[in-house]
């Protein structure tokens, strides 16, 4: 996708389409690769929804409501930054597919420096805690942006630690709500000095779901990850196993085996990540880090010439009923439904954003898709 500046009606259409529910980053993409524009995949998408077998109307995002979000990110001194855009930050670029949208606010720009990424346990020792905030300031120093997620613990301590070098925080909800609550001062403090990115409208409050998203975009903003603290079941595991398939570094800080907050960086260090014991063993890996040009597992090519919508519905004909038989609410990839049905991969991604438009699936980014219930 060449970058290019949309007019003022293109980001209007683009925002409708990215917020319309059902239309997930995949299906997005896929739209705009099929239809060209915002404005003529909206156009389509009621038929799309039909033919994925949605009985019910589909409530597409007006310009008026479009309108609304815009001038509330304006209220906040925030802003609206598309993908398609110049401005987009260029390692979110490379992820396939980049978030359609990111409402941002802070003076700070994502691609002056290099970042990277420290996460870790919400229930963080003092030794983690301070070891966080040593790294995350002497890197800063050094001329490494810090990305985190705001929540409590290993992150609020790395971002509180960076705040006047340059931080980078990624929230689940939007930017007027402020999670945790003890973090409002960080919060703000970060909007005025860093960056705050979000993929949502700036009132969404942030549900369980939307903190893997979250995660991607931690890792896709940094050269690599470092994670302080982990449990075995943290979700800072989901932003290093999100980092090693976007190519990015992934590394750790062991611990005492003692201790089941290391339990998972250990685990990471047994399965090949960096082992990270000061700031200099950081830097030694991200100055032999180039910045990734290889897409996320999940072949969601988009081009800048629209593909042939007659040809690709033919192809969705075909699939589509032997694909919807085959999802569950497991995850199973699009490259296993390519197999399972002898159809091309091109055909079953056209079938899958008809079965998404319909309420059938949800297609994640890195290739997997599993089954959704229609809405009632």
């Amino acid at each position: 996708m060449t970058p290019a500046r949309l007019s003022d009606a293109g980001r209007l259409d683009w925002l409708r389409l990215a917020r319309t529910s059902g239309v997930g980053p995949v299906t997005f993409h896929q739209l705009i690769t099929r239809f060209g524009t915002a404005d003529a995949a909206i156009a389509e998408l009621p038929r799309l929804a039909k033919r994925g077998g949605r009985t019910r109307r589909l409530d597409i995002v007006t310009r008026d409501q479009a309108r609304a979000e815009l001038d509330r990110l304006d209220e906040l001194g925030a802003r609206l930054i598309c993908a398609c855009e110049p401005d987009f930050p260029k390692l979110l670029a490379a992820l396939d597919p980049p978030p359609p949208v990111l409402s941002v606010i802070g003076p700070l720009d994502p691609d002056a420096r290099p970042s990277c990424a420290i996460v870790g346990a919400r229930n963080a020792s003092a030794v983690g805690l301070r070891f966080a905030g040593d790294i995350a300031r002497e890197l800063g120093r050094r001329g490494v942006n810090i990305v985190s997620g705001l929540a409590r613990g290993i992150d609020g301590a790395a971002h509180a630690a960076s705040l006047e070098t340059g931080t980078i925080a990624v929230i689940g909800g939007g930017l007027a709500r402020i999670y945790p609550p003890e973090h409002a001062e960080l919060h703000h403090a970060i909007a005025r000095e860093g960056l705050i990115v979000s993929e949502t409208p700036p009132d969404y409050t942030a549900q369980a779901r939307d903190f893997p998203r979250r995660n991607r975009l931690i890792a896709g903003l940094s050269l690599g990850v470092l994670v302080v603290e982990a449990a075995e079941r943290s979700g800072s595991l989901i932003t290093a196993r999100l980092a090693g398939e976007q190519g990015r570094e992934v590394m750790a800080v062991p611990g005492s085996p003692l201790d089941p907050r290391a339990r998972g960086t250990n685990r990471l260090l047994r399965d090949g990540a960096a082992l990270i014991e000061s700031a200099d063993d950081v830097l030694a890996i991200l100055q032999n880090t180039r910045p990734p040009l290889m897409k996320e597992p999940g072949g969601y090519d988009y081009e800048d010439e629209p593909e042939d919508p007659v040809s690709a519905e033919a192809a969705a004909d075909a699939v589509r009923e032997r694909i919807a038989g085959l999802l569950s609410p497991a995850p199973v990839s699009k490259d296993e439904l390519a197999r399972l049905t002898g159809a091309p991969v091109g055909a079953v991604l056209a079938a899958l954003v008809e079965l998404e438009l319909a309420g059938r699936c949800e297609i994640q980014p890195g290739g997997m898709v599993r089954a959704a219930y229609p809405e009632p």
